[in-house]
């Protein structure tokens, strides 16, 4: 009897990668998505692949979800909410999708005697940190929106449900990035290529604030990695998912921009306070796991204007490009 792997928000920005990159190691996918964006075209990677199934549904329905539990040995959780505006726009909503419904799942998933569970977080739950540090794993979590907020309480519902068959584990990803099947402009590395690339004004908000950032297919890559890797390496574990040389602050994001487009016109506007400053280690992943970053942000601006340049995106302000 095949074994699936099951992929919740399989339809989505990374979720869509990832099922690309399971498929492509022979692991049967099983994926579940609610369509929240209308996601279709990101199904096409790996529709009529005949170790590919999709269901259409949310995460909240208990019912459906111990469904489609049958039959799985991995779980790897990507569904949610994600972002601060979309969660701050419905903060119910991503309440119940972002922590209620990964507990339920997580019962759900030991009650089934499922194998590996990876949950997808991310690194803004470290919120500001003071100084030169960068985050590790071990660091104090201080999130500072509604969105980290619902990961931080996630992940602990995460790493506490480890029993004697379940192995959890977290990945705290950075800030992603590039081109995906479910492509979106709203985040900051694909924005700022959007409107320079258009030769639109770019207004840029705290130039001197960090931030990290991973590829897409490289976050990816990392789930993958760790569904891989062995139980007592990964059981129980948080890894932060990127590379320590790709944290940027905007105003170094904007300079890899301004050496393809020397016209690109900035605006920069000040900001002396930004509750989320940080830089953060990605040594243990590389270390423990044997993992590292293929792409760089420097080619995932070059992927994103060869999109743009294409014509594939008729209208790359639409609302489907965004949470």
């Amino acid at each position: 009897m095949k074994k699936w792997t099951l992929v919740t928000g399989g339809a989505g920005y990374v979720g869509s990668i990832v099922v690309d990159e399971l498929l492509a190691r022979g692991h049967p996918v099983r994926a579940v998505d609610s369509l929240l964006h209308g996601s279709v075209p990101s199904l096409m990677l790996a529709w009529g692949h005949e170790g590919f199934e999709f269901v259409r549904g949310d995460v909240r329905n208990r019912s459906l979800m111990t469904d489609v539990l049958e039959d799985v040995d991995n779980v790897v959780h990507l569904a949610a909410i994600v972002g601060d505006p979309a969660c701050a726009r419905e903060p119910e909503l991503a309440k119940e999708v972002n922590e209620q419904a990964t507990s339920a799942l997580l019962d759900d998933a030991r009650s089934a005697g499922i194998e590996r569970f990876v949950f997808a977080s991310t690194c803004s739950n470290y919120g500001k940190l003071e100084g030169d540090d960068y985050a590790t794993e071990e660091f104090d979590l201080a999130p500072v929106s509604l969105y980290a907020e619902t990961k931080v309480g996630a992940e602990l519902r995460v790493l506490g449900a480890a029993n004697g068959t379940l192995t959890p584990t977290c990945v705290r990803l950075a800030t992603v990035f590039g081109t995906s099947p479910r492509m979106r402009f709203d985040l900051t590395v694909n924005e700022f290529t959007r409107e320079v690339a258009l030769d639109q004004d770019l207004v840029v908000y705290g130039e001197q604030f960090w931030r990290p950032y991973v590829h897409v297919r490289d976050a990816a890559r990392a789930i993958v990695t760790v569904l891989g890797a062995p139980r007592e390496q990964v059981a129980g574990e948080v890894f932060n998912v990127g590379d320590t040389q790709e944290n940027y602050r905007k105003l170094d994001l904007v300079e890899l921009l301004k050496d393809r487009f020397p016209q690109a016109r900035v605006e920069f506007v000040h900001k002396n306070e930004d509750p989320r400053d940080y830089r953060v280690s990605f040594e243990k992943v590389k270390s423990k796991l044997g993992y590292g970053v293929e792409r760089r942000v420097a080619n995932g601006i070059d992927e994103v204007v060869a999109l743009l340049d294409s014509g594939l995106v008729e209208d790359p302000y639409a609302s489907i490009y965004r949470n």
